[in-house]
């Protein structure tokens, strides 16, 4: 029988980009570590197999500079056992993490920062700081290697207090400068200008549905999705700025175009993507846990590489979801786009010149005549409640969030049933886990296909309720065109 690493050995071989990100192999003759794609074929005997890039370096080996390891997607192997290293490591690997303190990490998980140290050690083989600097310094990577952005913006953007650091910190992990790094001479940034960056997924990959579920949503004012791509405005992560982001042709990945005041938003901002777009989820796992179900398997081969797709922001996705409740998505669509025609901020398109629209922040929702814009005096308070408790605190959509007690929060609204909390920790907060029992289509599916069984789809019962919603869309598609 062929061993895990035969395995892996010949997904080497084939340059299986199902497999990238979900193992690295080093190479015992030149001490470099790479991603399953990489171009480079070593030999079986000088191969040695690692469950993540921590294990790799810690073990000896550097990142290679031709595959650059740090932009595979995210691995399963880095889920923590407890708790806290989950939580933890979803606020280092996630948007919320930029400037690293320890001691306010180790606070924000309710532990000191001395035994956070040690269940991480224990459980990653790393220290929350080594982590933290690591991402510092892979993005730094990927800022140098895919744009124009000086030196100095890039040392800033990925965290770096001075320029002095960042080259003494870059030549050190990758034995090499800066300008070393830089394969191209490409053209001088402009000030006010946008960056491209690509960001990597596993395939199968359903762009498609994507732009299908943002379309279907879409902020007018605010979104515009095209045939191809999604775009637009934003304030957020301490600036303001444009965004544009497409398929990469013949290439596992997606083109993200940024233009934006302060560049120390690009981690977080590209983290956010990551999550928006679901890029981090692996198919193939998903896919397996949905064999138990003959329907459902044939769900999952008919829509490969379906994803959970997720609002751009948690506090727009719950304002969007209050708004839509026992309405027509046409409808929500509108009340949406009044929304922000009335309380949004109007600033100029950095892309286009033209005036657009940001969604309007909590503070100004807070106090606003909702009702005005023709939804229930109910929902309309619900997002003035909703609003208020953002700003004082009581709820926090961050990563480091007690996602029960979030939700026992928005039941605590007038206005916010189940439904509208489950939905909201699916599409808005992107948990996996969740499956709205009280949507109709939902009910409708199930008792369909009454051999799914959500207990035998955990821990993946919002990708289940992505597949019945999906192929309740298709079927309606499909009428449509007999007609």
């Amino acid at each position: 029988m062929r061993s895990e690493e035969d395995v892996f050995y010949e997904a080497i071989l084939t340059r299986d980009y199902r497999f990238d990100g979900k193992f690295f192999a080093g190479s015992v003759t030149t001490w470099i570590y790479c991603r399953p794609i990489c171009p480079a074929k070593p030999k079986r005997q000088n191969v040695r197999f690692f469950n993540t890039a921590i294990e790799a370096e810690k073990a000896g080996y550097r990142p290679c500079l031709r595959c650059r390891p740090e932009s595979a997607p995210s691995s399963p192997a880095w889920l923590g056992k407890s708790d806290t290293v989950k939580r933890g490591l979803n606020i280092l690997l996630g948007p919320d993490f930029y400037e690293y303190d320890e001691d306010a990490f180790a606070h924000t998980l309710g532990v000191s920062s001395r035994h956070l140290r040690r269940l991480f050690q224990e459980e990653v083989g790393r220290t929350p700081k080594m982590i933290a600097d690591t991402n510092r310094l892979d993005f730094a990577r990927k800022l140098i290697t895919e744009t124009n952005l000086p030196f100095t913006k890039i040392a800033f953007a990925s965290g770096f207090s001075s320029i002095r650091r960042f080259n003494d910190s870059i030549k050190k992990r990758f034995t090499k400068p800066p300008s070393a790094l830089r394969k191209s001479k490409n053209k001088q940034y402009k000030e006010g200008s946008g960056i491209t960056l690509e960001l990597s997924y596993r395939p199968p990959f359903l762009w498609d549905d994507h732009l299908r579920f943002y379309r279907a949503h879409q902020i007018r004012g605010v979104e515009e999705v095209s045939e191809h791509s999604y775009s637009r405005t934003f304030r957020r992560y301490g600036t303001v700025g444009y965004l544009d982001i497409s398929q990469v042709p013949d290439k596992p990945a997606l083109s993200v175009t940024i233009i934006a005041e302060d560049m120390k938003c690009l981690y977080p901002l590209t983290q956010n993507l990551r999550l928006m777009f679901d890029l981090n989820t692996d198919p193939l796992l998903i896919a397996n846990t949905f064999q138990y179900s003959k329907p459902l398997n044939n769900m999952v081969k008919r829509s490969p590489g379906l994803r959970l797709s997720r609002f751009w922001d948690p506090f727009e996705g719950a304002v969007y979801t209050i708004l839509g409740q026992l309405v027509s998505l046409a409808q929500a669509r509108k009340m949406i786009g009044r929304l922000v025609e009335n309380y949004g901020e109007t600033i100029i398109n950095p892309m286009t010149g033209e005036d657009t629209k940001l969604f309007p922040t909590p503070k100004l929702l807070s106090n606003a005549k909702i009702n005005e814009i023709g939804t229930t005096k109910i929902r309309a308070k619900a997002i003035n409640d909703l609003s208020e408790k953002v700003l004082d605190g009581s709820i926090i959509f961050d990563s480091a969030r007690d996602n029960n007690m979030l939700r026992k929060t928005l039941l605590s609204i007038k206005g916010v049933g189940p439904w509208t909390a489950d939905y909201i920790a699916l599409r808005a907060l992107g948990e996996p886990d969740v499956f709205p029992a009280q949507d109709l289509i939902l009910k409708r599916s199930l008792g369909e296909y009454p051999d799914i069984k959500l207990e035998d789809s955990a821990p993946y019962r919002s990708y289940l309720a992505a597949h019945l919603w999906h192929e309740h869309s298709q079927n309606n598609l499909n009428k449509e065109a007999a007609k």
